[in-house]
């Protein structure tokens, strides 16, 4: 890999003045930025509409956009929202998304921006082209016709037209908004990298679409669920309750549906992280009805044919696959096999002993390093709960001898980027060393997380010069 760096930071947290980051200037500001410290990488979550949780690692479609990433400044500028629907859509706080607000009023406020809207035929032509995304429009405005229920308890087949021409209006604007955004980051040298998740909800527009693609049964209910076993830090293991794929169809058929899946994750982002990338070894199965993940079994998943098939999707997109947790040697010989980019993170390297791979001396080029993913704590959070023995470790390994250990993220960032690791990515928090106030998820607990945002006054407390010296200095720039 080619040595480089960037910062993980979604959308939802970039500054702004209306109760979410979005497709504004402000992102264009951020993408300066990172061009501007020596950063070539901007690494985002998934771009799909959030669950009730406002997790976007659950969504209605792995083929939709989240319509609040929408910038409304320029649905004003093109005389789609009046002056004083933009005034009353103003946040009240800048430093938190507003989710509650953000389901009262955003959907309301892009259905009048719908009904002014005159199509010169580019919406037309971009569903023709994203049949999927077309389904999930009409999958929206089924649903609500059926009084927000599951798909597979519906008696309504036809959808208020009003509600789809909202939902198809969105979604264009979504990613006629994006394309911009991403174009201007690619000219600026900076690469986006988003996230796809292994698995996809039951009530979806997926599921719905495509039933044969999934393991269900003759009602359309999953025979066996998604999730993770017991372990160290679960008795019960994690019951997700995702369908599973019913991998054999999907083999018989050259894997259409992921290609298609894939396709148009490499149409929004320059690379993808492939979330539980053990699951294409070996998934773990859980029969349906389960309470706890206790009684599911391993099953042989399609293995290097599939990545194989992903990878002549998108050519010389880059890949990175998620491999942490309990990886068998089978897991790790079909990541070496596929030649893709695994993951190391500083924040599980003093959990083990002097072998842990999460140690940066024993990254290797062909992988992405970060002090902590999406689903850690702050490193500053991190280094608050350690043990103080090894809080010492962390700190005797770095070279960090002062007594207030405030002030240590200097030595250990310089670490990160002085690793044999092909990419360094570090979560925005981590360049101002923020505590766990700002940590965004916390796995397990269902409120309280994804809401962070980057104030716009924050920005400028982080030191440019420090970070385009140390990617000058460590061949990342």
């Amino acid at each position: 890999m080619k040595r480089r760096s960037g910062v993980l930071m979604h959308v939802s947290s970039l500054w702004g003045d209306f109760s979410c980051g979005s497709f504004g200037n402000e992102a264009l500001e951020w993408i300066d930025f990172l061009a501007d410290c020596g950063f070539s990488v901007w690494q985002v979550l998934p771009f799909c509409l959030p669950d009730e949780y406002n997790s976007p690692y659950k969504s209605f479609s792995a083929f939709s956009g989240n319509p609040n990433f929408i910038d409304l400044p320029s649905l004003y500028r093109d005389g789609l929202i009046t002056a004083a629907e933009l005034g009353a859509a103003a946040q009240q706080t800048p430093y938190l998304c507003e989710f509650d607000r953000l389901g009262r009023e955003r959907m309301a406020l892009l259905a009048r921006a719908a009904g002014r809207y005159t199509d010169d035929g580019e919406m037309e032509d971009f569903f023709a082209a994203h049949p999927q995304v077309e389904n999930f429009c009409r999958f929206m405005a089924l649903r609500a016709a059926n009084g927000d229920r599951p798909w597979t308890v519906w008696t309504v087949d036809t959808p208020d037209p009003a509600l789809l021409a909202t939902w198809r209006f969105a979604e264009y604007t979504f990613f006629r908004q994006w394309a911009k955004i991403k174009a201007y980051a690619n000219r600026r040298g900076i690469s986006v990298v988003g996230d796809v998740p292994i698995y996809v909800a039951h009530d979806s527009a997926d599921v719905w679409s495509a039933p044969d693609q999934f393991l269900l049964d003759g009602e359309g209910m999953p025979t066996d669920v998604a999730g993770v076993p017991p372990d160290y830090f679960c008795a019960d293991g994690q019951l997700w309750g995702n369908p599973l794929y019913d991998w054999e169809k999907m083999q018989a058929d050259g894997f259409a549906w992921w290609r298609a899946r894939m396709g148009f994750m490499t149409e929004l982002f320059d690379g993808v992280r492939i979330d539980h990338f053990r699951g294409i070894e070996s998934y773990y199965a859980i029969p349906a009805g389960e309470t706890t993940a206790k009684n599911g079994r391993w099953i042989k998943g399609p293995g290097l044919e599939f990545v194989r098939a992903m990878q002549q999707v998108c050519g010389d997109k880059l890949l990175i696959a998620e491999d942490l947790g309990e990886i068998t040697a089978e897991v790790a010989a079909l990541v070496k096999d596929s030649g893709l980019p695994g993951m190391r993170v500083l924040q599980f390297a003093f959990l083990g002993d002097e072998n842990s791979p999460h140690l940066p001396h024993h990254y290797p080029n062909n992988c992405a390093a970060y002090t902590g993913t999406h689903d850690n704590n702050t490193l500053l959070g991190y280094i608050w709960e350690m043990p103080e023995a090894d809080r010492r470790r962390l700190f005797a390994y770095c070279g960090y001898a002062g007594g207030d250990w405030d002030h240590c993220a200097d030595a250990i960032l310089r670490t990160m980027f002085a690793s044999h690791a092909g990419l360094l990515v570090l979560p925005v928090q981590d360049l101002l060393f923020y505590g766990s106030d700002t940590r965004f998820n916390t796995p397990g607990k269902t409120g309280g997380n994804w809401s962070y945002r980057l104030a716009r006054d924050q920005l400028p407390m982080i030191d440019r010069a420090k970070f385009r010296e140390w990617n000058r200095l460590f061949g990342r720039a």
